[in-house]
């Protein structure tokens, strides 16, 4: 679950950048990227912001020393908490994996014309079985390896793609002038729709809080978020400058493909190989961590803290290999629910940042929180983000905004209304890292 807390500096720089860049990034970004320009940058933003926050309580999270967040949210609220977090985890991060196996499909389909139904499967099975096979120290040392194949690909293909491409004074030429703006063709309104799921997602993010479980030491934990903002932002900015140059190229392709269809045909084979490689090592390494995630919830959050206190570490290995399999099927079966991988992105970074980030950050941050209010914001968040997405958004406003906005309400509202919380509820989160 923590990789034996023994976790150094370059590896969890590895890890978490190999598990947040994912499919969101080179499937959903760069297919924005397509469309908008540079204005796609803003669906990055949001995750640039986060991190630097992440960086003043990294340490203390390790200090901490849990293993989930649902583990966070009982102890300084109650377990109501914990079991709400717990389910929307499960909701949220198996959609997360549901597209990673959308955009493996893709990949196989591109690749080696295998019906794009079929490399779904295929990556489904693989995936599950990696994934119930290894646990987090695999997880976390594969996702080094995937990490360097994700940033030799992408970083060879690029003047070979600006070269095809005839060299940036064609691409400005070529494409409308609006993909070259801050915000382009979209309003603020619209660009932060796409910042603040990403940025309420990672703020929250289980995959960051337990890498952060797994460091070595607190220091370890505060300095390895320095190298993933930097390697964040320019990988990210990176892909989205190869969907604009791919989209200058490719006229009439589906957007979402642009990094994938580049690679196979605006690219020489070897570096065309390269890339594609880094965009499956890109896709297993989300998809496993996101997998993991909330089998470990079903197991710690759930069996073993309601049914069984005093199972063995065999046994709850044994079920979190179960978990992993019966999670798998469930993020399988969501993927004919959403129409783009950017979609399915969006519905699952509010479900899980509106719910679970404002009341974990407020245990870090806000003494005068309450368990009435964490566990109210938690509720609220999620209730409304599944509301605003079966009414299909009224009025074209971001579900974000109205689940946002209830979750802080009832986080702060119901705080204030109700008796504050002992010191001895609050004191475990604010120690400083020596």
């Amino acid at each position: 679950m923590v990789a034996g807390r023994k976790l150094g500096t370059g590896i969890l720089v590895g890890t978490l950048l190999a598990t947040w860049i994912g499919s969101g990034s080179i499937i959903a970004s760069a297919g924005l990227a397509y469309n908008k320009g540079f204005p796609a940058l803003w669906f990055d933003i949001g995750v640039w912001a986060a991190i630097i926050i992440l960086y003043l309580i990294a340490g203390r999270v390790r200090l901490f020393a849990m293993y989930t967040v649902p583990d966070i949210l009982e102890e300084r609220y109650n377990k109501y908490a914990r079991i709400l977090g717990t389910i929307t985890t499960i909701v949220a991060y198996t959609a997360i994996v549901s597209y990673q196996f959308k955009a493996g499909g893709m990949i196989l389909n591109i690749v080696a014309d295998v019906p794009t139904a079929l490399g779904i499967v295929i990556t489904a099975v693989f995936v599950i079985g990696f994934t119930a096979i290894s646990g987090l120290i695999s997880v976390a040392y594969i996702g080094v390896v995937n990490g360097i194949v994700m940033i030799i690909g992408i970083f060879m293909c690029l003047p070979f793609l600006l070269d095809k491409a005839g060299g940036w004074g064609e691409i400005i030429n070529t494409l409308p002038k609006d993909h070259f703006q801050i915000l382009g063709s979209m309003s603020l309104f619209e660009a932060l729709g796409y910042s603040l799921p990403t940025m309420l997602l990672l703020l929250g993010e289980s995959n960051m809080y337990q890498r952060f479980f797994s460091a070595k030491d607190a220091k370890t934990a505060q300095k390895s978020v320095v190298g993933w903002l930097v390697g964040t932002i320019i990988i990210e900015t990176v892909i989205v400058v190869i969907a604009i140059i791919g989209s200058s190229i490719f006229l009439d392709i589906n957007p979402e493909m642009v990094i994938l269809h580049s690679a196979r045909y605006g690219l020489p084979l070897i570096i065309g190989i390269v890339l594609l490689a880094g965009a499956v090592s890109i896709v297993i390494s989300t998809a496993d961590s996101f997998l993991l995630v909330p089998a470990i919830n079903i197991i710690r959050d759930i069996y073993q803290r309601f049914i069984n206190p005093n199972a063995s570490q065999r046994k709850i290995l044994i079920y979190s290999r179960i978990a992993v399999i019966l999670l798998g099927a469930f993020a399988f079966i969501q993927v004919k629910f959403f129409e783009t991988v950017l979609e399915m992105a969006l519905y699952a970074y509010t479900m899980y940042g509106v719910s679970i980030t404002p009341a974990t950050l407020a245990v870090f941050f806000w003494k005068r929180v309450t368990p009435s209010g964490g566990v109210s914001s938690i509720a609220g968040g999620m209730t409304v983000t599944i509301i605003w997405e079966i009414l299909q958004k009224p009025y074209d406003i971001p579900t974000v905004y109205p689940a946002l906005f209830i979750s802080l309400f009832l986080l702060i509202t119901v705080s204030l209304l109700t008796k504050p919380s002992s010191a001895e509820k609050w004191k475990p989160f604010f120690r400083k890292e020596n």
